[in-house]
């Protein structure tokens, strides 16, 4: 069985590695959460603390930073005093919804 394969300009990436990506975008405990409560509306970081109950201060801090990195949210700085922070799911970020709502009905089964 040959693996399937997706061509790049530059090199032919095997699937297994393209699925490797894929789980550690997607992996943490809360960061499929933060994408969801993302999904329609922008947050600010204060917003997505009280939504996401039990998460520590680190870890979120943590995960936005990551989602930031993979070019998943976006994050606009005020420049005010308080400082003011709003993260919201750019385009790439929303490739990931359908998985979410998949997962969501595979869990609704297993309830």
């Amino acid at each position: 069985m040959t693996p399937e394969l997706k061509k790049t300009d530059e090199e032919v990436i095997p699937t297994e590695l393209i699925i490797k990506r894929a789980v550690e975008v997607i992996c943490g405990k809360w960061r499929l959460v933060i994408i969801h409560l993302l999904r329609d509306k922008t947050l600010r970081y204060g917003e997505i603390k009280r939504l996401v109950p039990g998460i520590s201060e680190k870890v979120l801090v943590h995960e936005l930073k990551q989602l930031v990195e993979l070019g998943m949210v976006d994050k606009k700085s005020f420049g005010e005093v308080p400082p003011r922070v709003e993260y919201q799911l750019n385009d790439k970020g929303r490739t990931i919804l359908p998985v979410i709502d998949l997962l969501r009905e595979v869990g609704q089964a297993f309830i």
